[in-house]
């Protein structure tokens, strides 16, 4: 149980160390979302790689859902 054979300090201080952890990877995480958004979004520019591949999609999406289909198999295989 807490606090059972140990001083109260050493909980608090334990308390503190969760805390001052769990803010450093939130902080991490709020880093790396903005550079994964700021990636897509220069990704979408007109003429960029994504906005071609939205364009080819939205015009066939058969192609593109077969398209996919058949990369996600090849990606699952080497699993």
């Amino acid at each position: 149980m807490i606090g059972e054979g140990e001083p109260i300090q050493d909980s608090s201080s334990k308390l503190e160390a969760a805390k001052d952890a769990v803010k450093s990877v939130a902080d991490t995480v709020q880093a790396t979302t903005r550079t994964v958004a700021d990636a897509i979004e220069a990704g979408r520019q007109p003429g960029a790689l994504l906005d071609r591949l939205a364009a080819w999609a939205q015009a066939s999406p058969l192609q593109a859902l077969a398209a996919a289909f058949i990369v996600g198999l090849m990606v699952g295989r080497r699993r």
